[in-house]
């Protein structure tokens, strides 16, 4: 018979809903604690205060079913837990260090609460050596508090992806556990049980992740490791697209010909605009300052980061070699999320792409599936549908790869634009298609026409 704990998520923002939900369907009664109350309310509802594919529907299954309770009253929520997830956010904040304000918060606030035993989970993404620190923190708590309640801390990185982050709760590649108390690993070890042996409702017995234990240091770099790794992988294929466009090579054909690697894989091997969200950047930034704070000088996370920037002022050059002067001319923009799946803006290089069309004196428009508000840039109008965002349009920029983009009559687009330019910034649609639709197709390292061939 399956195991069940009693779970509290510290911080209901997008990673702590996320796991709260999850575990919840695994059977393990879970209390979230959120201090917003206009959040809270959301939560105590069923209603997630984001857009997330299918969680909706988990959060209100979870939350009628009674194992899952949202409170803002830590004292409530901690009564007779085994574990504790720590989920609150660790925003950028100066030289490249996170912000761990809510992180000192939540600590302070758990070491008043604690009764008894307890581990401590960090899922919040917190710098290297952090562990230590929590300790140190919530040690203090307890001291302020006359209290001899006992803890021990675990890391263990979370790798949601947002757009699919139940199946990557549900279905990971690994999991991560770090700690110096082998009891404690144990015991978290057990909280994830169903989904190691995928014996859950639609679990994949076939397809098992695999588990990794090893100390709080460790897994604290894992985390940042994998996510910098990631965007270097798409800063440098990004870097090839811009060689490919001078020489006159095919950048699709070149990422799947050596994606075929098995040494290289073929994810993250899409040109276009660049990462966005809120991990890779502020993940990039917080690793180069630790290696700074050593005395390192962390090169290839630098130029990372500076390929990537360079991408999002690409667009703009390219509509300037296209329409010249910008002044004056209408641009819409399809898509604003970072990525597809989410209703996130968090570094969005929709972003600076339309600050900077605003900023040279263009109109701009947009269309996004998920995004009704664009307050990072209020001077965007935006629009109900597709063919209304690029209505009298001198051009059209493609920023993010919603799949319905796909099913769009660009014979009607090319009809209501007053020009004809449009860029896929994702070099996510058919060229033969956009061209024969009468459009003037540009993307990122691809030939002007389709004459890849197939590998």
């Amino acid at each position: 018979m399956q195991e069940r704990l009693k779970i509290a998520a510290v911080g209901s923002g997008y990673v702590g809903t996320v796991v709260s939900a999850c575990f919840s369907k695994l059977g393990h009664e879970v209390v979230g604690v959120e201090v917003d109350l206009d959040k809270l309310a959301q939560l105590q509802a069923g209603i997630p205060p984001f857009w997330e594919g299918g969680l909706d529907d988990l959060l209100a299954e979870q939350v009628a079913s009674g194992n899952l309770t949202f409170t803002d009253d830590m004292d409530a929520a901690l009564a007779g837990t085994d574990i504790i997830f720590l989920c609150v956010g660790t925003p950028s904040g100066t030289d490249g260090h996170p912000d761990m304000s809510y992180v000192v918060n939540a600590a302070r606030a758990i070491g008043g609460s604690l009764e008894g035993h307890n581990v401590i989970v960090t899922k919040s993404t917190v710098p290297i050596g952090s562990g230590m620190w929590l300790n140190a923190t919530i040690d203090d708590a307890l001291a302020d508090a006359a209290s001899t309640a006992t803890f021990s801390v675990v890391s263990n990185p979370e790798f949601l992806r947002e757009g699919s982050a139940i199946k990557d709760f549900m279905h990971p590649d690994r999991i991560v556990l770090g700690s110096d108390d082998p009891a404690a690993i144990d015991l978290v070890h057990r909280a994830y049980q169903p989904i190691l042996d995928q014996t859950f409702e639609g679990g994949r017995p076939d397809v098992r992740p695999a588990m990794v234990h090893t100390g709080l240091v460790t897994a604290e770099t894992v985390k940042y490791a994998a996510n910098a790794f990631l965007a270097a992988k798409i800063s440098f294929i990004n870097e090839i697209s811009q060689i490919c466009e001078r020489v006159g090579a095919d950048i699709t054909d070149v990422a799947t010909a050596i994606g075929l690697d098995s040494r290289i894989g073929d994810k993250f091997l899409n040109a276009g605009i660049g990462w966005g969200g809120s991990c890779f950047g502020k993940d990039l930034d917080a690793l180069a300052a630790i290696a700074r704070d050593y005395g390192l000088h962390p090169r290839m996370l630098d130029a990372v980061r500076e390929v990537n920037r360079s991408q999002r002022h690409l667009i703009v050059e390219k509509l300037q070699a296209e329409l010249k002067t910008l002044r004056g001319r209408r641009v819409a923009l399809l898509g604003l999320s970072f990525k597809p799946g989410t209703d996130d803006l968090r570094d969005a290089p929709a972003i600076d792409i339309a600050s900077r069309l605003v900023q040279l004196g263009a109109t701009v428009s947009a269309y996004d599936p998920v995004v009704k508000a664009f307050d990072e840039v209020p001077e965007v109008w935006i629009k109900d549908d597709v063919y209304a965002a690029v209505d009298r349009a001198d051009a059209v920029v493609l920023i993010t790869e919603w799949p319905e983009f796909n099913d769009v009559d660009y014979e009607r687009v090319c009809s209501v634009m007053r020009g004809d330019y449009f860029l896929d910034g994702r070099n996510f649609l058919d060229p033969a298609k956009m061209l024969a639709a009468g459009l003037n197709y540009g993307s990122i390292g691809r030939l002007p026409a389709n004459t890849s061939q197939t590998f």
